[in-house]
């Protein structure tokens, strides 16, 4: 990327930056709110004519349109840097998985499958004594293949019970 577009895209960043904290404050709410109100006050000025009504319509839905656009890519910066704390974290996390790593990449189904274990983790884990056990989803595959190999083990010495056909 050239430097002069670099800059253009850095100041763009900024700008979106400042608009957003500075219409999310205190000052940008009373600025809005004095605006409607000095509208307002000017209606029986104008007799409440259809060009005074048109200023009010057409100044919130220009000012709506852009503030949108500005949000947004204040977001998807913020969205973006919560990702990347959060994958570092469940990286340096010896007992995380690290398929989380880019679980944001995934389909919804996909991680309402991981939702669902996670949920099941949870309930399976509600009367352990320690509140410092892990569990990861690799930690339990990894039990359940050590499960899985036991009962394969064992099986043979297993008696059926009469009216079960496993």
């Amino acid at each position: 990327m050239d430097t002069q577009h670099s800059n253009k895209v850095n100041y763009f960043e900024k700008f979106a930056a400042r608009m957003t904290q500075a219409m999310g404050s205190t000052g940008g709410f009373i600025i809005a709110f004095a605006a409607v109100i000095i509208w307002g006050i000017t209606g029986p000025i104008f007799h409440y004519s259809e060009n005074w009504k048109l200023v009010i319509n057409t100044g919130t839905t220009i000012i709506t349109f852009l503030m949108v656009f500005l949000i947004q890519k204040s977001q998807n910066k913020d969205s973006l840097a919560i990702q990347l704390k959060l994958n570092e974290l469940v990286a340096a996390h010896e007992f995380a998985s690290n398929r989380l790593v880019n679980v944001e990449n995934m389909s919804e189904e996909e991680m309402r499958v991981i939702q669902k274990y996670y949920t099941n983790l949870s309930e399976a884990t509600k009367n352990e004594e320690s509140l410092q056990q892990s569990h990861s989803i690799d930690e339990a595959e990894q039990n359940h293949e050590i499960k899985e190999e036991i009962e394969q083990e064992i099986k043979p010495f297993i008696k059926k019970k009469p009216g079960t056909e496993k």
